[in-house]
């Protein structure tokens, strides 16, 4: 049996901006896992997700394609990661076979409720990682990103895949996305071992060190929210006024600069640099707000926010917002239990979750 876990993400900064190519994000991978595990199976095979449902849904190949024997497939995103990657273990000359896939999730609490901790991203991630084990292709990490960030495109159709990308490297990192029309259009005409060797436009992913004296704390509001639903709404509300579309581009603009700041602060272990551009990416995530009327900031993710701040941290939403998490910023010095106590008080959650950093490649 092979078994592989992914991890969960979370933003710390540059949402929304980070949709754009060349524009930087900051993203964390959490220990909380999606696992994958493969057994080999004859004849036919089955995939199986706690997230979904206990049964198992039951496929087969016709003409060389996977077929489900269900109609309704709430596996969009494992079924897209087995599709490319076995179109590319296929240009590698290996022979495909049936196995049973299952998948087990920490990504959400116990009554299955999500926190936004990019369980789609993670469970793709994981499915390209436990099938490069299975068939044996000895793909490095950018090729599995790039295979993951294919299968992820084609069901969510939006989104950066920075979660695709903390997943995969794990630990800190800057994230920058890629071309999405040059990819797209060379996906049509060229083999995926070739796109998958060929360098994507203005993709970056590059780690940061932790400072030392950097403590990141995170708190759920226990509401969830779609990430690819508020992103579709910022976009369609900027695409036909001009002059929306003008406070838009000087929204990309000003959080390029505070990104590309926060990257240095983290690069020169300054954490008063850092938790000053984290104020500030919260409130160009405010003006965002203003240009396009989409709530990103909830009473609950501004109560979460202010309570931080007044016991000395720097916060602001995480990831799209509309719900799920806000991250706090604060120096190792600074006491957390008035913050726990206070966020407790007002029904949010601190999440005891730690920065993950992959070691030998695989959990």
């Amino acid at each position: 049996m092979i078994e592989v876990s992914a991890p969960g993400k979370l933003y710390i900064a540059g949402e929304y901006a980070v949709v754009e190519p060349g524009h930087p994000a900051i993203i964390v991978a959490v220990d909380q896992f999606i696992t994958v595990t493969i057994d080999s199976a004859t004849k036919n095979g089955s995939i199986q997700s706690q997230q979904y449902s206990e049964l198992p849904i039951r496929w087969t190949r016709r003409n060389g394609e996977l077929v489900l024997d269900h109609r309704e497939n709430p596996f969009h995103y494992i079924l897209a990661a087995i599709r490319l990657t076995e179109k590319y273990a296929l240009e590698q000359g290996t022979l495909l076979a049936f196995y049973d896939l299952k998948v087990t999730s920490e990504l959400d609490n116990s009554n299955g409720r999500k926190y936004g901790l990019g369980s789609s991203g993670a469970v793709t991630v994981a499915t390209v990682k436990a099938l490069n084990l299975f068939y044996d292709l000895n793909m490095d990490q950018l090729t599995q990103f790039k295979i993951a960030a294919l299968a992820h495109l084609a069901v969510q159709g939006n989104g950066s895949c920075g979660d695709i990308a903390a997943s995969c490297y794990g630990g800190w990192l800057a994230f920058s996305t890629f071309d999405h029309s040059w990819v797209k259009e060379k996906q049509k005409t060229w083999s995926m071992s070739h796109l998958l060797s060929s360098d994507w436009p203005q993709l970056s992913i590059k780690p940061l060190a932790m400072p030392k004296n950097l403590r990141l704390l995170i708190g759920w509001t226990g509401s969830p929210a779609s990430t690819s639903d508020l992103v579709d709404q910022v976009n369609q509300s900027t695409q036909n006024q001009s002059e929306k579309q003008e406070a838009y581009q000087q929204f990309l603009t000003n959080s390029k600069t505070c990104v590309e700041d926060l990257i240095d602060g983290f690069v020169d272990g300054n954490v008063t640099k850092i938790k000053q551009m984290i104020s500030k990416n919260r409130q160009l995530l405010a003006d965002l707000s203003c240009i396009t009327g989409v709530r990103i900031e909830t009473p609950a993710l501004k109560q979460l926010c202010d309570l931080a701040e007044a016991c000395g941290g720097a916060a602001k939403s995480s990831g799209a917002g509309g719900g799920d998490c806000g991250i706090v910023i604060a120096d190792q010095k600074t006491g957390i239990l008035p913050l726990m106590s206070r966020w407790e008080k007002a029904e949010i959650t601190p999440l005891p979750l730690h920065v993950y950093h992959y070691r030998g490649g695989i959990k």
